[in-house]
Formats: C-alpha cells, structure tokens, sequence
C-alpha cells in the first residue's frame, strides 16, 4: 500500500474463539464466545463473525454513500446489513460467506441495484475479500 491513513490495532489474548479482543485505544473490549450452532457457550459475549460483520456492513454503507452522492442520488435513510457465515468449504476446510443487503427506501430498484454495485467495487472490505470468499449483494428498496 502507497498511503497508508490510518492503521487500527486490536489484540486477541486467551483461549481464541473463547478470549477476548481489545483495541490498542481501548474503544473495543469484548469477551468473546464461541456460538453455541458451532459447539460453544453462546450467550452474552460476541464472536469473530459478528465483529467482521459490523466492520464490513460498516464499511459498505460508508462506500454506498460516497457512490450515491458522486452521482447526485440523495440516499435519506439508509441501511446495510451484513451476513457472516462461517462453515465447511468444498475443500472440508472452515471458510466464511458473507451476505450484504442495502435498504434505500423510496429509490427506483433499478438504480438501487447500480449503486450497490458500485459501493461493492470501492468498498475496501469488498476489495478485500474479492476472489477470496462468496460475497453476495442485495439491494431493496
């Protein structure tokens, strides 16, 4: 990478899926727990899926706006859901799937769907994970 802006930091300590994850500023301190779907305790504490769904659900509306107002839609309300799955792969080996859903209510579909398209090319998650994972995009309006 040429520029790099800005550089998060966050440290897993513990036993892994059944630790806990900080950031170096602190803003993040989670115990975490493996899901009981895949064994585990479940309940109160979060998971790595969970974390990587809210960044890249994050991350993706962020790019979805930024499309939006490049081409003169005016977005109002909006929201981006990210799914993370995580299961066996055709290889029989642990891999993740992701799901990303858009609402843009009030916005003719055809033009949702254009503008989800271009958020998935500019979103540095979705750069990110192209070729490597499935990503599946919706919009709805």
């Amino acid at each position: 990478m040429v520029d790099v802006q800005y550089t998060a930091e966050a440290t897993a300590r513990g036993d892994g899926r059944n630790g806990e994850v900080t950031s170096s500023d602190g803003v993040i301190d989670e115990r975490l727990a493996v899901p009981k779907e895949m064994g585990g305790p479940g309940g109160e504490h979060t998971n790595p899926e969970q974390l990587f769904a809210a960044g890249y659900a994050a991350c993706f509306h962020g790019a979805l706006r930024l499309v939006a107002r490049e081409s003169g839609v005016d977005l109002g309300n909006t929201e981006v859901t990210a799914r993370v799955g995580i299961g066996k792969t055709d290889a029989g080996k642990l891999g993740l799937s992701v799901t990303l859903e858009a609402t843009l209510p009030g916005l003719e579909h055809g033009k949702a769907d254009e503008l989800v398209a271009q958020a998935h090319q500019v979103c540095p998650y979705s750069v990110a994970t192209r070729g490597n994972i499935p990503v599946e995009i919706k919009a709805r309006t």
